[in-house]
């Protein structure tokens, strides 16, 4: 298996390690649900290193990113990041990713690990002559600095002021006199920030951010905490095979433009389910896979993540069913190998306390009062 810039630190921790995406990652250190709960109230550190990182520029760059996502990409400004779906020509989702702009024809993408070869491949299938993209994995580090108190640690660290950047903004700045690019997208719903750095200064980053409180978490707390959000996962919620019109992500489905699959995943006769949020009283989980069924006991879809959310105190799921079944309230079963659970469609975010889109100076300010 693989393993980040960062595994020497993650031993060196104690970390509980597993496979994930042909990496070997951080499952846990201090345990889930003190990782989860220190990204919701104070800072915790992600090593999301496995990522794909790539890099296109030239004079067509923009008409193929617009072709090949689902988002609007040139109403981007520089310094904006927006998240969109690379789809195949059925409407299935290739990839989940977020876009940059770096320049005019200058943007970086950030794709999921378990995916970024063939990402690569298909992009470079799609791209006009004149169109360069580069694999920057080799030289760039990525880690995610996610919580309340993440402000505070990182302009203790990099030289220019974060002040003012703003969700789903980037800024270029500096760590101990080198170029970083810090942004600001959040997978676990809080206020906090994803730094692209050289991989030489990757575990000096991490140490000095420990120093100064954050907390390591694995990707146990990782996907607690996004589950909690409503986010998708690739694999999960995201697949090639399920039409992308049904995810709910019509806000990141162009109405406006033509992309691969666009045909289809606008075209709402074509879709049989959707994805619904569903909380179950108590702490017991339904797990991807599990059978969901309706009132009668019929069989109409599938769970597709779920875990006990440490923030609300019962557990939740995210699964698809009929569009019949999307009210809030709807009564549902989740049934696994050795159990039937009661739940109930509910509204997405499932926690609704997120720090996220707050404004950074507020929360600068705050930790300097205390």
């Amino acid at each position: 298996m693989k393993k980040t810039c960062l595994y020497p630190l993650h031993e060196k921790l104690g970390a509980k390690m597993a496979e994930f995406s042909g990496y070997l990652m951080p499952i846990q250190y201090s345990g889930i649900l003190k990782e989860h709960q220190a990204c919701r109230e104070r800072a915790v550190l992600f090593d999301t290193d496995h990522m794909g990182v790539f890099r296109m520029t030239g004079p067509h760059a923009l008409q193929n990113i617009e072709a090949l996502v689902s988002c609007d990409v040139a109403s981007m400004t520089t310094g904006q990041c927006r998240y969109g779906l690379m789809c195949n020509p059925a409407g299935g989702v290739i990839d989940d990713l977020l876009v940059y702009r770096l320049g005019g024809n200058d943007f970086m993408l950030v794709v999921n690990a378990g995916t970024k070869e063939g990402d690569l491949a298909w992009i470079q299938e799609h791209l006009a002559a004149d169109t360069h993209i580069e694999n920057q994995c080799s030289q760039t580090a990525k880690i995610d600095l996610q919580g309340p108190e993440s402000p505070w640690i990182i302009q203790r660290l990099l030289m220019e002021s974060v002040s003012e950047l703003k969700f789903f903004r980037f800024m270029h700045n500096s760590y101990r006199d080198r170029h970083v690019i810090v942004s600001r997208t959040g997978y676990t719903g809080e206020i906090g920030f994803e730094i692209y750095i050289n991989l030489e200064l990757a575990q000096k980053f991490w140490q000095d951010c420990m120093d100064l409180g954050a907390l390591p978490a694995g990707l146990g707390a990782r996907d607690t905490l996004r589950l909690e959000m409503g986010m998708p996962l690739y694999g999960h919620e995201l697949t090639a095979e399920r039409n992308a019109g049904e995810s709910g992500l019509e806000r990141v489905l162009s109405s406006t433009k033509e992309f691969i699959g666009s045909t289809v995943v606008n075209d709402c006769s074509l879709r049989c389910s959707r994805l619904v949020g569903i909380e179950i009283p108590g702490r017991r989980a339904a797990r991807q896979g599990d059978e969901i069924l309706d009132s009668a006991g019929a069989s109409v879809g599938t769970v597709t993540s779920g875990s006990f959310s440490p923030s609300l105190g019962f557990a939740v799921a995210l699964g698809y069913v009929p569009e019949s079944l999307c009210e809030l309230g709807t009564p549902l079963k989740l049934k696994g190998p050795r159990s039937e659970l009661d739940g109930r469609v509910a509204s997405l975010p499932f926690y609704t306390r997120a720090t996220g889109r707050g404004k950074m100076h507020d929360f600068l300010a705050a930790k300097s009062r205390g």
